[in-house]
């Protein structure tokens, strides 16, 4: 007798399988007239509660990650067929409400000299996070064919953070994954256009990077310390958070940390 899998999330038992990430995400073909971006697309066991009762989460996160202004044109596209007939359902407010705080509308030049439309505000973070680290946990689980039982923390690269450390350290992660690829599993995805990801080997520390692509252009990049790893040592990111002006090197270049903090004499 096969044994009941249990969901990717939680101990529950599996009643389906959920796309990792939300097939919304990928265009149809009636949208691309043919053109297929849905090869192959990957999935995980996965309860009622994490599959189809968060398909307003999946929107959301559609919505949110299709309508980034540097996305290839793949996105761009996305964003103007599916995801302007998603808009078009809901109340006039949805957008603030929902994607964007603080929302409005400009006009701004693209590559051929014409203007496009687009829309500006304070992203909904909170929603933001909690829909990727579930692509997360769902990558986990397909990668390493487990459940991920630990702590996961995640920096979005195409966010535009208030704090100056968090800022740098974007640049840093993006550096690392480019000069450490004899660390990496691999860059992954059947539909690159649309989503690709790569898993750093597992450090030391059983410590485990991941870096998302979304668009060819929106990464995330995430970090899993399982409930067994070693609480890691790093005498760098200690100096760093505890507020002393720190240099890290990486390749040729250098990194600095709370540059704007003075030692008072």
């Amino acid at each position: 007798m096969e044994k009941q899998q249990t969901c990717y999330m939680c101990s529950k038992a599996a009643t389906s399988k959920e796309h990792v990430p939300p097939a919304c995400l990928f265009p149809e073909q009636k949208d691309t007239k043919g053109l297929d971006f849905r090869k192959n697309l990957i999935t995980v066991p996965s309860c009622d509660l994490h599959n189809s009762k968060k398909s307003n989460d999946d929107e959301f996160l559609m919505l949110s990650l299709s309508g980034l202004i540097k996305n290839n044109p793949v996105g761009t596209f996305h964003q103007i067929t599916k995801g302007n007939r998603a808009v078009r359902r809901k109340n006039k407010d949805f957008i603030e409400k929902e994607i964007l705080r603080n929302f409005k509308t400009t006009k701004i030049p693209d590559s051929s000299g014409k203007y496009r439309l687009v829309s500006i505000g304070n992203p909904n973070i909170q929603r933001l996070t909690n829909c990727l680290e579930h692509i997360a946990y769902g990558l986990f689980y397909h990668e390493f064919q487990k459940q991920f039982d630990g702590e996961v923390r995640m920096i979005l690269e195409f966010i535009e953070y208030q704090d100056d450390n968090t800022q740098t350290l974007k640049k840093f992660l993006k550096r690392r994954f480019e000069v450490e690829k004899e660390l990496n599993s691999g860059v992954k995805g059947d539909n690159p256009e649309v989503f690709q990801y790569e898993f750093h080997k597992p450090d030391k520390d059983g410590l485990i990077a991941l870096r998302t692509i979304f668009y060819g252009a929106a990464e995330v990049y995430f970090s899993f310390k399982g409930k067994n790893s070693k609480q890691p040592f790093d005498l760098s990111f200690m100096l760093i958070e505890g507020g002393i002006p720190t240099i890290i090197g990486l390749g040729e270049e250098k990194y600095e940390f709370n540059k704007s903090i003075t030692t008072k004499t």
